[in-house]
C-alpha cells in the first residue's frame, strides 16, 4: 500500500473503539438485566434460579468488568462532551484522555476490593 494511505490509530481512535466497545457491552448488560428482572412476573421461583446462578466468583469477576466499562464509557463521555463544546477541547484531547485513563484506573483500584470482596474471600477465607 502506499504511504500514508492506513490510519495508524493513536490515542484518539483507541479511544474511540473502546467507547464503542464499552458501550455495546453495557447494552447487552442492560438488555439481559431487563430479561432476567422480567422473570419475576412470571416465575418468582425462575427469577430466584436465575439470580442464584449469579453468585460465583466468575459472574462477580464480570461485575468489576462492567463497572470497568461504565466507568470508563462515563468518563469517556464527558471527555468528548470536552472535546465537543470545549473551544480548546481538540488542542487538549489528549492529554485529557490520559486524565480519563489516570482517574479511571484510581477508581478502578479503589473499587476492586468492595466489587470483588465476595469472590475473595470464597478464594481465600475470610
Amino acid at each position: 500500500m502506499p504511504a500514508g494511505t492506513l490510519y495508524r490509530g493513536r490515542e484518539g481512535m483507541w479511544s474511540w473503539v473502546a467507547h464503542r466497545v464499552t458501550g455495546v457491552l453495557i447494552f447487552f448488560f442492560l438488555f439481559v438485566h431487563v430479561l432476567d428482572t422480567s422473570l419475576v412476573r412470571v416465575s418468582p421461583s425462575a427469577y430466584d434460579d436465575v439470580v442464584a446462578t449469579y453468585k460465583n466468583p466468575i459472574v462477580n469477576v464480570m461485575e468489576y468488568g462492567l463497572v470497568a466499562a461504565i466507568l470508563f464509557h462515563a468518563l469517556n463521555g464527558l471527555r468528548v462532551i470536552a472535546v465537543d463544546f470545549w473551544s480548546k477541547g481538540p488542542k487538549y484531547q489528549k492529554q485529557m484522555l490520559w486524565s480519563v485513563v489516570g482517574i479511571w484506573v484510581v477508581l478502578m483500584a479503589g473499587a476492586f476490593y468492595p466489587v470483588l470482596q465476595h469472590t475473595l474471600r470464597e478464594l481465600f477465607g475470610s
